[in-house]
């Protein structure tokens, strides 16, 4: 017998002729052929009972889960969230501000600020979700919008000479701190509905979402309208809460790393 004739024969599943047996014996590829489709069974393998073991402590742990809510619904709940807390604190603080900045001046900040909260709440819904298309890099994101605020106002305000300069951002600085953290609450609720793969970027994105809010608020009420001011202690607020995002992240990162080893 031949190598054709042993294949078809074993393509039948049935036993092998004496004479297909000993061609077998003397032939390597018939041989890989054999072992190949009747492998040997592991001498230790597990009894049934710990089969039954290894299936039912697997499966008390199984908990279902809630499927991931569209991007559109993460996209709304956080602008939802920074249009509330901003407008309730900014207005409830006293909205000072509107009342001595131009119409141009208006405009332009707020309109930035929107745009900015609106694709730091777009990209943050797409992290949340694996495999989502990104149109902004979320790496370069935080860099961005921070330049583009730090532009926009270095255009629209003019830079003044204060003599106690830091004496009078750092009001503002106390001020803006606390109401980003407040809002940093709902958004980490919000977080947590989603899967995070990348804690740092994340972090970083959520902290200046959170910053932004305080930002907000801090454009509604203060009436000190020196570029320099609003850089360092308006934005400054926003900065901060990346940076501080940022290595929450990192921190989240290096207890995976050590747990997993």
């Amino acid at each position: 017998m031949n190598c054709q004739e042993i294949a078809r024969a074993l393509s039948k599943q049935s036993p092998l002729p004496a004479l297909a047996q000993e061609h077998v014996k003397n032939c390597r590829r018939c041989q890989e052929f054999v072992n190949a489709l009747n492998p040997p069974e592991p001498e230790d393998r597990p009894s049934p009972e710990t089969l039954r073991q290894i299936a039912g402590s697997i499966s008390a742990n199984l908990r279902p889960v809630r499927p991931i809510a569209p991007v559109a619904h993460f996209i709304g709940s956080f602008l939802g969230i920074f249009a509330l807390i901003a407008a309730a604190i900014g207005y409830g603080m006293g909205a000072f501000a509107i009342g001595v900045m131009t119409r141009l001046q208006i405009s332009t900040i707020f309109i930035a600020l929107a745009v900015s909260s609106a694709v730091l709440a777009y990209s943050l819904a797409h992290q949340m979700v694996p495999g989502s298309y990104h149109r902004f890099p979320p790496r370069l994101l935080p860099f961005g919008i921070t330049i583009g605020l730090s532009i926009t106002t270095a255009i629209v305000f003019h830079f003044q000479q204060e003599p106690l300069f830091w004496a009078g951002s750092w009001p503002c600085i106390r001020a803006g701190i606390p109401i980003a953290m407040l809002a940093s609450v709902p958004f980490f609720l919000i977080m947590r509905r989603g899967v995070v793969l990348a804690p740092r970027m994340t972090g970083a994105a959520t902290g200046l979402l959170a910053g932004l809010v305080g930002t907000t608020v801090l454009e509604i009420h203060c009436q000190n309208l020196d570029a320099w001011h609003i850089l360092a202690s308006h934005i400054g607020v926003a900065i901060l809460c990346a940076l501080a995002g940022l290595a929450i992240g990192w921190a989240v990162e290096v207890r995976a790393t050590v747990s997993s080893t």
